[in-house]
């Protein structure tokens, strides 16, 4: 793996996300009380074997809990390595 990068850049991420095959996820079962959309996820179909605990959320929805969360996205960027971290 290269250098992991940290990002809070929302037109960044979704390149970076779309180039590798990544959609904007939620885990299934994580949602809480209709305040939040659940635990965030870049989820990889393509190289996942588990993907029905996964549900596919829009960028909107995504970008917008990830600025409730106050979440930063630490990846690779020539890879899809990838770890939704919190910004401070």
């Amino acid at each position: 793996m290269s250098e992991a990068k940290k990002t809070t850049n929302h037109q960044e991420i979704q390149k970076w996300a779309e180039a590798h095959g990544g959609k904007p996820s939620i885990i299934k079962g994580t949602e809480d009380d209709g305040s939040g959309e659940g635990l965030l996820r870049i989820h990889f179909p393509e190289k996942s074997e588990s993907n029905e605990s996964f549900e596919e959320i829009s960028w909107e929805d995504f970008f917008k809990e990830f600025e409730h969360s106050k979440l930063a996205l630490l990846h690779d960027p020539n890879g899809s390595f990838n770890k939704l971290v919190s910004r401070d």
